[in-house]
C-alpha cells in the first residue's frame, strides 16, 4: 500500500514537472505596493531574460484647434493634457503589442498652470486613475512625479515617459 501511494505521487509529480518548469523558466513580474491601494508600486522586479520598452516623454495633442497655438488653452488643464498624454501612451505600446497593465515604471513631469505656483497633481492623478489600479488593470507602476520649470514647448503642464516590461 505505501509503495503504490508513492508510485502515485511520483506519478503526479512528474506530471506537474512541466508546469512547474514552465512557471521557472518564465517568471512573473513581481509588484510590491505599501498598502492595497496605494497609487503606486513600491517596487517592481523583473526578471532576467524580460524585454524592456522605453518610451520617450510624450506630450498632449491639441485639445481645442480654435484656441491660439502653444497656450494652455490649446492642450487643456492638467487633467485635459494627462488624459491625452496616457491615452497616446497607451497606443504606443499597443503597437508594441502591449498594454498598460506591463508599464512597470513611470515618470511624470508636471508645470504649474500659468498664474498658479504648483503643478496641478490632482489632475493629473484624474485621468492616471483611469489607466491604473482600476478592477480592468490592477497594475500600478513604480512612479516618479516631479514639478518642473517648464517642458519642450509653451502650453504644456505634463511629459510623461514610461518603461513597460514582457515576459517571454
Amino acid at each position: 500500500m505505501m509503495l503504490k501511494s508513492l508510485a502515485a505521487a511520483a506519478a503526479l509529480a512528474l506530471l506537474a514537472a512541466p508546469a512547474l518548469a514552465q512557471t521557472a523558466d518564465h517568471p512573473q513580474i513581481e509588484r510590491t505596493y505599501p498598502s492595497p491601494t496605494a497609487f503606486i508600486a513600491s517596487t517592481v522586479t523583473v526578471p532576467a531574460g524580460t524585454e524592456l520598452i522605453f518610451l520617450s516623454g510624450q506630450l498632449p495633442d491639441v485639445a481645442d484647434a480654435a484656441a491660439p497655438a502653444g497656450t494652455v488653452a490649446a492642450y487643456g488643464d492638467t487633467e485635459t493634457q494627462a488624459a491625452s498624454t496616457f491615452a497616446k501612451i497607451e497606443k504606443l505600446l499597443e503597437t508594441r503589442g502591449l498594454t498598460m497593465g506591463e508599464v512597470v515604471s513611470m515618470t511624470v513631469y508636471l508645470t504649474a498652470a500659468p498664474g498658479s505656483e504648483r503643478m496641478d497633481f490632482a489632475g493629473m492623478m484624474r485621468a492616471y486613475n483611469k489607466h491604473f489600479g482600476t478592477p480592468e488593470q490592477p497594475h500600478r507602476p513604480s512612479r516618479s512625479t516631479v514639478q518642473v520649470a517648464g517642458l519642450a514647448g509653451p502650453g504644456f503642464l505634463i511629459e510623461v515617459e514610461v518603461t513597460a516590461a514582457r515576459t517571454h
